[in-house]
C-alpha cells in the first residue's frame, strides 16, 4: 500500500547512530493532514484521495472551501493535494507521520529554491574563457550554432530564471520519525527552502 504526506520543511540537523555513525537529516514537520475526498472512477473518472494540510485563516477563505472541508468536518486548508494508491483512506481521516517508519524509501517532491536570472556559467555549469586581459571572452555562452541553420537551436543553454521549479529527489530513506514531535528525520538533502511545502510518498521506484 502507497503512503503520503504533506509537511514543511523546517532545515537540516544531523542525527548519531548507535556506532557513533554521523547522519544528515532534513528536518520535515508534517501535522496531521485530513482526507478531504475520496475519488473514484465512477464520480470523477479516476482514483484518488484528496489531501488537506496547515489551517487557513477564515479571513483568506471563501465559501466553496469552507463547504468543501465541511463535508470533511474540518476547516479549510492551506495546501490541498492528491495521492494516489491511498488505500482505505475515508473521508475525515487523519494521516500521522506515524504512517512512516525508520527505513521506509521514499520520493520527496518540493520548490527548489529560486536564484533570479543568471548567466549559463552559474545555470548550467560551462567552463568560462581565460580571464587574461587580451581574450575578450569571459563569461559568454559561446557559440550559437552552425552559420548553416540561421537559427539558434532549440534548446541552447542559455541565461535565464534559474530555480523556483519543482523538483523530485528519488528514493530518500526515513531515518527516524518523531510521532510526538509531528516530525519526519529524511536522511540527506530535499529541495526547497525552509517553511516550504514538502510531499513525501513511497517510492515508486524503490530498490
Amino acid at each position: 500500500m502507497s503512503k503520503g504526506i504533506l509537511g514543511k520543511k523546517v532545515g537540516m540537523t544531523q542525527i548519531f547512530t548507535e556506532n557513533g555513525e554521523l547522519i544528515p537529516v532534513t528536518v520535515i514537520e508534517a501535522t496531521p493532514n485530513t482526507v478531504l475526498q475520496v475519488k473514484t472512477v465512477e464520480t470523477d473518472g479516476y482514483e484518488a484521495t484528496q489531501v488537506g494540510f496547515d489551517t487557513l485563516r477564515e479571513v483568506l477563505t471563501n465559501k466553496p472551501a469552507k463547504g468543501h472541508a465541511a463535508k470533511a468536518n474540518t476547516t479549510p486548508k492551506r495546501f490541498v493535494r492528491e495521492f494516489k494508491g491511498l488505500e482505505g483512506a475515508e473521508v475525515g481521516a487523519e494521516i500521522t507521520v506515524d504512517t512512516f517508519a525508520a527505513g521506509d524509501v521514499v520520493d520527496v517532491t518540493g520548490t527548489s529554491k529560486g536564484k533570479g536570472f543568471q548567466g549559463p556559467i552559474k545555470r548550467w555549469g560551462q567552463s568560462r574563457g581565460p580571464m587574461a586581459h587580451g581574450s575578450r571572452y569571459h563569461r559568454r555562452p559561446g557559440s550559437m550554432g552552425p552559420v548553416a541553420a540561421n537559427k539558434v537551436p532549440k534548446g541552447k543553454r542559455l541565461a535565464g530564471r534559474m530555480g523556483n521549479k519543482r523538483v523530485t529527489v528519488q528514493n530518500l530513506v526515513v531515518a527516524q520519525v518523531l510521532p510526538e514531535k509531528n516530525v519526519i528525520l529524511i536522511k540527506g538533502n530535499v529541495p526547497g527552502a525552509k517553511k516550504s511545502l514538502i510531499v513525501v510518498k513511497s517510492a515508486i521506484k524503490a530498490k
